[in-house]
Parts: C-alpha cells; structure tokens; sequence
C-alpha cells in the first residue's frame, strides 16, 4: 500500500506540473487544435496534454513502482511509448488510419510475445486475435470519447481507479501500480481539462491511455473466480467507450460514412443535443462509468449465474441505448458529413 501512495503522489505532482508546461510549449512547437465545425470548442487550444500524461505514469511507475515482472513492464511501457509517440506525430503532422492501425497490431503483438494476452480461449491463435482485437478496439475507443473537455480523462480515471482497487485486493503488484500512476495522472491533467479546457491531451494522449488501459486489462486475475465469468470484468470498467465507439461506427456504417471520420455524433454530443449543457453531459457518463466499474466489482466475487445475468442486463441496457441515442431529441443536430 506505501508503494501505491508513493506512485500517487509522485505521478499526481508530475502531472500537475508538467501539463502547465506541456501548455506553454504546445504553440510553439505547432501542436494546436483549432476550432471546426465537426469540434465542439470555438477557440484554439494547445493540444500537447499526453505529454504531460505519459511523463507522469512512465515516471511515477518506473521509479517508485515495484521491480517485479519487470519483462511484462517493459513490454507495456514499450508499447504505450510507441502508442503515445505515435499520437504525437498524428497530433503535429497527422497519420493515415493504415499506419495508426499497423501500430497498434503491432503493440498488441509485443504484448503477446510477453505473455500478456487474452486467455479465456485454449486455441493460441484465438487467444492472439482476441489479444489484437482487445487492444486495438480499447485504444480507439480512449480516443473516439476525447471529444469533449474533461470526458476523455474523468473516463480513463474512473476506470484506473476500479483497477487499482481490484488489484490492491488480489495483490497484483505490477498492474497495481501502473493502474495508481494512470488515476494520478489522469486526475493531474484534469484540473486544466474540465469546462472549460484549456489544454486537450490529443492522440498522444488518448492512444497512450487506451493501450495502457487495454493492457492492465488483460493482466487483471481473479483467482479466487472462473475466469469463465470474470473475462468481462474488464470489459464493464471500459463499458462507456466500448460502448460510444460502438454506437459512433453502428451509426456511421448505416449512414454509409467511414467511421474513421470525425463528427458530432458521439454519446455526449447526443446529450447536449437533447438539452444538456457540456459540463452536465460530461457528468452524466461519470456517473456511468462509476455505475459499470461498481457493476465489475460485483462480478469478480460473483457466481457464473449471477455474473451473466448481470452481464446480459448490461448488454440489454447498451442495445435499447443505441436504439434509442439514434432517434430524437439525441440525434445530433450537426452531422458527421
């Protein structure tokens, strides 16, 4: 528990510290986001934030975290950097989707070839391709919900925070830790990313955060469960992205629009369509995300029965939530095209 207050605090001070400077530097190295019509913002906004992110959990975790299963960190840390550094060049020059796709599968792959991977199956290659599909649909799904000040970081956080929670109940060290140094630097970032913003994190970092996010959810364990009712424990801590990335592509594909495309029809674009204001609409999928996460916790101590039914209310919820955020008054009134 020392080691986790230690990480803390450390990555809450980095973050908090370094995002200022993250700030000042962004304008004059050309990472600025400028108002368009498919943005929600009217002003520009230096957009270096994941900078600051990434310094803070590397940092707080490589030298205050605990040494153990140092292989499997440097395959996450690897990854994430490259994850992050690829944002980087995205947020400055932009990238296709081809090379932003690549990337990932291979970051999934370093995973995999360090035995972090997704085994709920016993067939390798159906372990690998869920591996990859994991982790490329978790870090586009950070990414599709940094649409609106505050909402991209409060999630993440939320969701670190479940994390750090089950970890600290099943001592799982390594992921522990990263999970403290992600809700730290995430809380850090978001005292100058609420309503109004005045710095975004850009795909540095939200490619950052939903791979590492993504990897801390392949090596969560419960061994005192099956892991025949546990794998979707992970996947209900991360329901509000999953969810939003899955609404944004079901709408986009039915509209014959490439889903890559930005645009103003996301979960919370649907709120502030419906009436709310931005600041309510961010709050409102808090409330959510910490609804889902308190629905994992459940999970991880509940019965095959019960962890299903659970599971499958979930699944209920999330079907009648597309039906219904495609109709009026929560069908956006700017359209992605």
């Amino acid at each position: 528990m020392t080691v986790y207050l230690l990480v803390f605090g450390g990555a809450l001070v980095l973050a908090v510290a370094a995002t200022p400077a993250a700030r000042w530097l962004a304008p004059r190295a050309g990472f600025i986001d400028h108002p368009e019509t498919r943005r929600v913002h009217k002003r520009p906004v230096p957009r270096l934030g994941g900078a600051a992110i990434y310094l803070a959990v590397i940092v707080a975790t490589v030298i205050l975290g605990e040494r153990r299963s140092f292989n499997e960190f440097g395959a996450i840390l690897i990854g994430a950097t490259g994850m992050s550094f690829m944002g980087l060049v995205d947020d400055r020059w932009g990238l296709r989707w081809v090379i932003k796709l690549l990337a990932q599968i291979l970051a999934a792959l370093l995973l995999y070839a360090n035995d972090i991977y997704v085994g709920v199956f016993g067939h390798p290659i159906l372990n690998l391709a869920v591996t990859v599909a994991w982790v490329f649909y978790i870090t586009n799904a950070i990414n599709y919900i940094d649409n609106m000040d505050g909402l991209s970081s409060g999630t993440a956080a939320i969701a670190a925070a479940f994390f750090a929670l089950m970890c600290a109940f099943s001592g799982q060290y390594l992921v522990g830790a990263l999970s403290v140094a992600v809700l730290a630097a995430c809380l850090g970032f978001l005292f100058y990313n609420l309503n109004p913003a005045n710095i975004f994190m850009g795909d540095s970092g939200s490619q950052f955060l939903g791979f590492t996010l993504a990897a801390i959810g392949i090596k969560l364990r419960f061994p005192d469960n099956s892991n025949f009712v546990t794998w979707m424990v992970p996947v209900l801590v991360l329901g509000l992205p999953i969810f939003d990335v899955t609404l944004v592509t079901f709408s986009r594909l039915r509209r014959r629009i490439s889903p890559a495309t930005a645009g103003l029809d996301h979960t919370s674009h649907r709120l502030v369509a419906a009436g709310m204001a931005q600041r309510e609409a961010v709050l409102t999928l808090y409330v959510v995300s910490f609804v889902l996460g308190l629905l994992a916790t459940f999970v991880t101590q509940a019965s095959v029965m019960e962890g299903y039914i659970a599971g499958g209310l979930v699944v209920l919820v999330g079907i009648y939530g597309l039906w219904r955020l495609e109709r009026p008054p929560f069908w956006p009134r700017s359209q992605t095209n």
